[in-house]
């Protein structure tokens, strides 16, 4: 599977903990990554520094549904399953 155009959930959902350059400190959930670009795809995709979790999320039928809205159903689900407590 391949990752839906114009949707992008996977880089809006999720929070991230590993800094980059643009995110000096991290990233909370359901803000979109500053390395989106105007595609809504990952400008940062290839590169190794790219924060581990980014790189744990593929496309899957599971993961991203008929839609974006299913996507983010979805990633929010999982957002706050694996959110500490």
């Amino acid at each position: 599977m391949t990752c839906r155009t114009g949707c992008g959930a996977c880089c809006i959902v999720p929070s991230i903990t590993t800094k980059t350059p643009k995110l000096p400190n991290g990233k909370a959930a359901g803000v979109p990554c500053p390395h989106l670009d105007h595609d809504l795809r990952c400008s940062i995709f290839s590169d190794p520094d790219r924060p581990k979790v980014c790189a744990s999320l593929q496309p899957s039928v599971e993961m991203c549904g008929n839609s974006k809205e299913a996507a983010i159903a979805y990633l929010n689900w999982l957002e706050d399953e694996t959110s500490p407590k």
